[in-house]
């Protein structure tokens, strides 16, 4: 990374080596400080597998990004979507004996996590949760890939199949990764982020008007039809906010269910009122196949759960005249 360190230093954790280096120089300490409570808090669970943790507070992510560029497992939205990522975990699943937390400083400043310190408990301890809940099931959403086979215009194939890469492969992830960081004691700084994160999905609606009249501006310089329309703001409606049933599943399926409630309840009241009337039926539906996801499934299994997934998704847009057909690929472990 060919920038400027302005922190660097040691620090000694149960035996594990925890390293910093940092490009910013106001606001490292406090990151320092929470990045270490939630190490001593995993190395009290017995399931750690580092013995060295590299902890980069930088001002962006593009150096990171320039070095993951080429790599096939990264999230949906690829090496591109790091400049939106607060906080990106990057391991070895082959050797976990270390891992690298990357920390960015313009992105956590943007969605006002900066300063805040449990918000930041709440993002460092899903990221380290990561390389902790992998699964059979996570091995085999890897394993795979799905192709879309639409005739539709290449934006709405590109938005489809960042969708369905999120809400499908990626999601025993996500989940996975939200279910430990509760199981080991932070389920309070994961409830905090994500009712902000409802706050700020309430305040985001605004945002679809913009979307409506873009739409219906190009729809009247006959660029795009009324069915393409009425499409894309679905597709945008479901890109939106259906991941948010990953955020609440995960209370689900650790007995919370009073704090599941009450981050629906911000869904039903502030959210759903305001979308397409298919996005409040594709939620419940996608929220009960994560609740009953297991950690045990095969590669067929998974297509089977997945194809569960896929046919919510085909349903919804079908009400806008969409047929999602698609196959499954094997590409084996990534």
């Amino acid at each position: 990374m060919a920038r400027t360190v302005k922190h660097f230093s040691l620090h000694r954790i149960a035996g594990m080596e925890l390293r910093v280096v940092a490009d910013v120089e106001a606001g490292v300490l406090p990151v320092i400080q929470v990045e270490e409570e939630v190490v001593r808090g995993y190395v009290q669970q017995g399931h750690w597998p580092h013995r060295w943790v590299t902890l980069f507070v930088l001002r962006d992510l593009q150096p990171l990004a320039r070095q993951l560029r080429s790599r096939a497992s990264l999230p949906p939205g690829g090496a591109a979507a790091l400049d939106h990522r607060p906080v990106v975990n990057v391991y070895d699943l082959a050797d976990l004996a270390s891992c690298h937390i990357f920390v960015n400083q313009q992105a956590m400043a943007r969605e006002s996590y900066w300063d805040d310190l449990q918000a930041m408990r709440g993002l460092l301890a899903h990221e380290h949760a990561h390389p902790l809940a992998e699964n059979e099931t996570s091995r085999a959403s890897r394993g795979l890939q799905i192709e879309l086979l639409l005739d539709s215009q290449d934006k709405i194939r590109r938005l489809l199949t960042l969708l369905v890469d999120k809400l499908c492969l990626y999601a025993p992830r996500e989940l996975g990764a939200n279910e430990v960081t509760i199981r080991s004691g932070f389920g309070e700084a994961l409830l905090y982020l994500d009712r902000y994160n409802m706050a700020n999905a309430s305040r985001g609606v605004a945002g679809r008007e913009d979307l409506r009249r873009q739409l219906q501006q190009e729809v009247a310089q006959g660029s795009l039809t009324p069915a393409a329309a009425d499409l894309l703001l679905l597709i945008g409606d479901l890109r939106g906010y259906l991941d948010l049933a990953l955020e609440v599943a995960p209370f689900y399926r650790t007995s919370r269910e009073s704090d599941a409630q009450e981050l629906e309840a911000v869904l039903q009241k502030a959210i759903f009122p305001h979308l397409e009337p298919q996005v409040a039926w594709a939620y419940a539906a996608l929220r009960e196949q994560y609740i009953v996801l297991r950690a045990n499934l095969t590669l067929s299994e998974f297509q089977v759960w997945g194809d569960a997934v896929m046919g919510i998704l085909a349903q919804a847009l079908a009400e806008k005249g969409l047929a999602l057909h698609y196959r499954w690929l094997v590409v084996g472990d990534k």
